[in-house]
């Protein structure tokens, strides 16, 4: 099990390779949330995520020429750049639905990429078969977690009296080193863990004093989508970790809008869930200081505007209903007129006259409209009915 000792060392390792990420106060957040919100921005970090920590930390420490690593993505991208650095060559294997955008970076930064099996799991039991090269961990190996533990470091000795840190959990590498390190500096600082709903297992190993396995269900937060906690990472959260959140897709798509909007932040969902554990747990933290660690900002753009579409109705700010009409001209008008006298602006408009659910003579148009709130939407709403209108709420 890793000491201070084995985290300051990794520190004085690495220090030339990495950054040392800011950590910044939110006034925005901190109103939203009702907490004193600060900001660790491994988004910024070398490759995009906190993850060039512990890979370098790993890589200085071998002498082989050759490593193999599995990953999702992060791993995969810092591996492949710590091992170009240090004149390594790496393979790195990655599920064949890893993101496009992930696989193009890993390459780009010197690495051969083998696509394996579905998940995750499929990657790692390849990589690990192979004998030709020195296997690097994504998560559950001491040298790895020392690295990862050195933003803790960065976190206790930028900001003084924490209450609580935030830090995203998939397979434990970045929550078991931060919490050893901010323990062992600040006892009283609470240390608490965030996975998306859609993959517990480090949740259920938390609970269970033991290792579970969770298969994990898709997720924005694919970062963090690991089906086994590890062995090592998972006797440090039971001895160093205070509390394990599970939050909601439509909470980590709001996070991911929220640092879009309000910091201009770029950030995976991964790196979103420590937000979206505080919005949804904001009473237990109201008043307290708290950091959350914004672990990677590899998003990949295919998906942002669905992100934002998603988040966009989560938080309020976009409606889709579908308002009854007849078929008649200057019926769609009428109802356009009423939307638009409530000043909402209507984005976009389906109309259907084939669906079985409406009556011969009528006709479903479906709306796609911006609001200002889920107050200024329930107003639209009631426009429509008050002028004698049928109107069903709709999913985008």
């Amino acid at each position: 099990m890793i000491s201070l000792s084995d985290i300051q060392q990794a520190r004085e390792t690495i220090s030339t390779h990495i950054h040392r990420t800011p950590l910044i106060h939110s006034n925005s957040l901190s109103i939203l949330s009702g907490a004193e919100v600060y900001l660790k921005l491994e988004n910024l970090q070398k490759t995009g995520s906190f993850k060039v920590r512990g890979a370098f930390n790993k890589l200085t420490r071998i002498a082989d020429r050759r490593v193999i690593a599995a990953s999702m993505g992060n791993h995969a991208q810092a591996v492949a750049y710590a091992a170009g650095k240090l004149g390594r060559q790496a393979t790195i294997v990655m599920p064949e639905t890893a993101s496009i955008i992930k696989q193009v970076a890993t390459r780009g930064y010197g690495a051969e990429v083998i696509l394996h099996g579905e998940k995750f799991s499929d990657a790692l039991d390849y990589a690990l078969a192979r004998k030709d090269a020195v296997f690097i961990h994504p998560f559950d190996d001491d040298d790895v977690i020392a690295g990862q533990g050195t933003a803790g470091l960065e976190i206790i000795e930028d900001l003084r009296d924490i209450e609580a840190v935030f830090v995203p959990v998939g397979g434990g590498g970045l929550i078991a080193g931060i919490a050893a390190a901010v323990k062992a500096l600040s006892p009283k600082t609470g240390v608490i863990g965030v996975q998306a709903a859609a993959a517990t297992s480090a949740c259920a190993s938390f609970g269970e004093h033991r290792v579970c396995e969770r298969v994990p269900e898709n997720t924005i937060a694919d970062g963090i989508a690991v089906g086994k906690v590890g062995e090592r990472t998972l006797a440090l959260m039971g001895k160093h970790v205070d509390a394990m959140f599970a939050v909601a897709e439509d909470t980590i798509a709001r996070s991911i809008l929220l640092f879009l909007e309000r910091k201009k932040l770029v950030v995976e969902g991964a790196g979103a869930v420590p937000l979206a554990g505080l919005l949804e747990n904001s009473e237990r933290f109201r008043g307290k200081r708290v950091v959350l660690v914004v672990s990677g900002g590899n998003i990949d753009f295919t998906l942002i505007d669905r992100i934002i579409l998603r988040g966009l109705m989560t938080s309020g700010r976009i409606g889709v209903f579908a308002v009854v009409i007849d078929d008649i001209a200057g019926s769609l008008h009428a109802v356009t007129g009423i939307v638009g006298a409530q000043k909402a602006n209507i984005l976009s408009v389906a109309h259907d006259r084939a669906t079985g659910d409406v009556a011969i003579g009528k006709a479903k148009v479906v709306f796609t409209v911006e609001v200002r709130s889920r107050e200024h939407l329930a107003s639209v709403l009631a426009g429509l009915r008050e002028r004698g209108y049928e109107v069903r709420s709709e999913e985008a």
